[in-house]
C-alpha cells in the first residue's frame, strides 16, 4: 500500500464531532484523513440549524411587523421578499462552511479529502473522489461521522410529486400560498409556524393522536393551542394514503378511522423523520453491527462491534442532536487522548424546539418521572406571571420543572415561552451543580429578567 494512503486515523463526516475529533487528532500529531462526500460542516450547518434559525429570524420580524400596531409602532404594508430570506440564510451558511474547511485545510497533519467513503474492510476505506478517480485509505482507528438524512415515507404516488423536504424548502424563492406538512414533529412544527408568518396558509398532519408524543400532554397541548391562535390547521390521528397532483395544486388522501379526505395544497413539505446514511457506506465489508433501522450500534464509549471503529452523532441513533455529536467527539477524545473513561451513560439531554415561543427541555418528564414510581412535586406556572414577558407582550406558554419529593433536586423541566431554551439551561445548571430547587427559589435575579421567573416557578407547586 501507498504510505500516502496509510494514516494513523480515518474520519468519515465532517460533521459537528468528526470536525473538531479530526482537528484534535491531527493536533495531537497523529496522521489524520478526513472524508467528506458534500459540505464541510455536516447537516447542522448546511441544512439543520444554522439555515432553518437563520429563517426562523426572518420570520419572527414578519411577525412582529404585523405586531407592530400593538407596540404603538406603524409600519405599513408588510412585504416579504423570499429571495431575499433565502440570500441571508445563504450567506450566513456559506460563512460558517467556508471558515470551517479553511481550518481544516491550515490543520497540520490533516488531509480533507472530497468523496464518498466506503468499506473494503474493518481497517480499509474506499473514497472515490469527487474529481474523478479513487483512493483506498487504511488505518488502525476510523470514526464514522457521517449522519443522517430525511426519509422518504412509502406513500402512493409520491414519487410522482415535486414534494419538499427539510433541505429543499429553504430554497424556495416564493411563500406557498398553502404548505400542507406530513408529520408534525420538529422539522413540521418549526417550517409550519415559519412558513405561517410568511404568510402561508399551513396544515399539518400527522399519524398520532397528539403532537409530540415524547413531551407531557399538558406541553403537547399548550403547543397545539399556539399553533392554532396562530392559524395552523392541525390535522391529528391521519393516516396519509396517496397523494396526486392536478395542475399546481397537490391533494394528499388522508384517513382517520374509515373516514377519508382529502387536503389540497400547492406545495407539500414531507417531515417524517429521518434514516441513517449507512447505506452506502458498506459497513458489512468491516463487519459493523446496525440495528433494526440501520443505526450503527455502539456500547457507552460509542466502540462499534468492530475494536478500533467507533460512530458519533446521528448515524448511532439517539438523540439527533447536534451538541450530542459535540459530546460524542469529547467522549472519544477523553478516553483516546487523555486516557480517561467517559461514557454516554446518564448525561443530560437538553434540546429546544424553535417554535415561537421556545419549548425548552430537560431531563424527565411528568410522565416519565411517575413511570418509574418516583416521589415528585410538580411547579407550574404560566407565563402571563411573568414581567418580563408580559412587558415584551410574549406571554404565551408556561414553565414546568419536576422535583423530587424527598431531596429537592430538580428531575426535569420544560420552558415554553419566550427564550425558553436559555432559561431551560439555568435550570440544566442547576440539575448539573445538584442544587436543590430551594437555591433558585431563594436567589436574587436581576429585575426585570426572564431569570427572575424562577423565584416564583418554585412557589407554584400542585401540593
Amino acid at each position: 500500500m501507498d504510505g500516502s494512503n496509510q494514516y494513523q486515523a480515518i474520519i468519515i463526516g465532517s460533521g459537528q464531532g468528526g470536525t473538531p475529533l479530526s482537528m484534535a487528532l491531527a493536533g495531537a500529531g497523529l496522521r489524520t484523513a478526513l472524508i467528506e462526500r458534500t459540505h464541510v460542516g455536516g447537516t447542522c450547518i448546511n441544512e439543520g440549524c444554522t439555515p432553518t434559525k437563520t429563517m426562523v429570524a426572518s420570520a419572527k420580524v414578519a411577525s412582529l411587523a404585523r405586531r407592530g400596531a400593538g407596540y404603538g409602532v406603524h409600519t405599513g404594508d408588510i412585504r416579504l421578499d423570499m429571495e431575499r430570506v433565502r440570500q441571508r440564510k445563504r450567506d450566513i451558511v456559506d460563512s460558517f462552511r467556508n471558515g470551517s474547511q479553511a481550518r481544516l485545510e491550515k490543520t497540520r497533519n490533516l488531509d480533507l479529502i472530497l468523496g464518498e467513503a466506503s468499506f473494503t474492510g474493518p481497517k480499509s476505506v474506499l473514497v472515490r473522489l469527487n474529481g474523478g478517480g479513487q483512493r483506498v485509505l487504511t488505518s488502525e482507528q476510523i470514526f464514522i461521522n457521517a449522519g443522517a438524512r430525511p426519509s422518504v415515507p412509502e406513500l402512493d404516488g409520491l414519487k410522482d410529486v415535486p414534494f419538499l423536504n427539510s433541505t429543499s424548502i429553504m430554497e424556495l424563492d416564493s411563500v406557498p400560498e398553502h404548505l400542507t406538512i406530513l408529520g408534525g414533529g420538529y422539522v413540521g412544527l418549526e417550517f409550519g409556524q415559519m412558513f405561517r408568518r410568511f404568510g402561508s396558509r399551513v396544515t399539518i398532519v400527522d399519524s398520532a393522536g397528539r403532537m409530540l408524543r415524547h413531551e407531557d400532554v399538558d406541553v403537547a397541548a399548550e403547543v397545539a393551542a399556539i399553533l392554532n391562535q396562530d392559524g395552523i390547521e392541525l390535522v391529528m390521528n391521519a393516516t396519509a394514503e396517496r397523494v396526486t397532483q392536478t395542475g399546481a395544486e397537490i391533494h394528499l388522501t388522508v384517513c382517520t378511522g374509515n373516514e377519508c379526505r382529502v387536503l389540497t395544497g400547492s406545495h407539500l413539505l414531507v417531515g417524517t423523520g429521518r434514516v441513517p446514511n449507512t447505506d452506502g457506506l458498506n459497513v458489512s465489508a468491516a463487519g459493523i453491527a446496525l440495528d433494526g433501522r440501520g443505526f450503527i450500534q455502539v456500547n457507552e464509549k460509542l466502540e462499534t462491534s468492530v475494536a478500533g471503529i467507533f460512530a458519533l452523532g446521528d448515524i448511532k441513533g439517539g438523540p439527533a442532536f447536534t451538541h450530542i455529536s459535540y459530546d460524542d467527539f469529547r467522549i472519544i477524545r477523553t478516553n483516546l487522548m487523555e486516557r480517561g473513561n467517559a461514557t454516554t451513560e446518564g448525561r443530560l439531554v437538553p434540546y429546544t424546539l424553535y417554535i415561537d415561543p421556545q419549548l425548552g427541555r430537560i431531563g424527565l418528564t411528568e410522565a416519565q418521572a411517575r413511570a418509574q414510581n418516583r416521589h415528585i412535586r410538580v411547579a407550574k406556572m404560566p407565563m402571563t406571571y411573568v414581567a418580563r414577558a408580559v412587558e415584551v407582550d410574549e406571554s404565551r406558554g408556561f414553565m414546568k420543572a419536576i422535583v423530587d419529593g424527598v431531596d429537592g433536586q430538580i428531575l426535569g423541566a420544560a420552558v415554553l415561552g419566550v427564550e425558553g431554551g436559555e432559561i431551560m439551561s439555568m435550570l440544566q445548571l442547576a440539575m448539573m451543580g445538584k442544587l436543590p430547587y430551594t437555591v433558585l427559589r431563594d436567589a436574587v435575579f436581576a429585575h426585570p429578567t426572564l431569570a427572575e421567573s424562577l423565584n416564583n416557578l418554585f412557589t407554584h407547586f400542585d401540593s
